[in-house]
């Protein structure tokens, strides 16, 4: 371990302190920049609030041992802090988004847990590959997005005959329907919407979703992320 600040000083628990708002600031900047809904304090506030649980905890058991559960604290925090996930998350239409904010938040609470107790090693190796996972994996997810055989549609549909439509030129065109959902309209003036994931017979060309577009009876189509 190259770092490690497990022992109950003055110095360490300050050490520990200062890396947690380093960590939690360096992630939530990522998110602020891409304007998602945590940024850099709310990241932050994050892990130096699950930073302090570790310490209380610690604190506890250095001065009344016996009464004080250091993994039940901690297991709090890991669920607790769900409730700001949740309120990140938003679903609309179609399209689902705040997920990977969410998940920063979490793993920001995890960082600061185990930079709390000093394995602030741990913490920071993770917190790299955090970073790592939100600047170079959505890069490479593109490159890998632009050879990918799978296609993930919205489309809105007047009923039956731009189902068939396309239903009819996914076969002739050797494309496998992976998933098909349709859901009929709930008002007279509304489409049928028809979720799917397709495996295309050759790699996915914008060209193709012009051409399923002027099908007869699609009034929409949209690639989903």
């Amino acid at each position: 371990m190259f770092l490690s600040c497990y022992e109950w000083t003055p110095t360490n628990i300050i050490l520990r302190i200062f890396i947690s708002f380093l960590l939690g600031c360096i992630i939530g900047l990522d998110r602020g920049v891409k304007k998602r809904g945590a940024g850099a304090k709310t990241n932050t506030i994050v892990c130096l609030g699950s930073t302090l649980v570790m310490l209380t905890a610690q604190y506890m058991s250095v001065y009344f041992p016996g009464q004080a559960d250091i993994a039940r604290m901690a297991s709090q925090v890991i669920s607790g802090v769900g409730f700001l996930g949740v309120g990140t998350i938003i679903v609309t239409g179609h399209q689902v988004r705040g997920l990977t904010t969410a998940a920063s938040l979490w793993a920001c609470a995890c960082i600061g847990l185990a930079i709390g107790i000093g394995f602030i090693d741990g913490g920071i190796i993770i917190a790299i590959l955090v970073l790592i996972s939100l600047r170079i994996l959505p890069a490479i997810e593109r490159i890998a997005g632009r050879h990918s055989k799978y296609l993930a549609l919205y489309l809105e549909v007047d009923g039956n005959t731009g189902v068939s439509a396309f239903i009819d030129k996914m076969s002739q065109d050797g494309t496998v329907i992976d998933y098909l959902d349709i859901s009929n309209p709930k008002k007279e003036n509304e489409y049928t919407i028809v979720q799917a994931t397709l495996k295309l017979k050759n790699s996915y060309h914008p060209t193709y979703i012009d051409e399923i577009g002027q099908l007869p009876g699609i009034k929409s189509v949209e690639v989903m992320n």
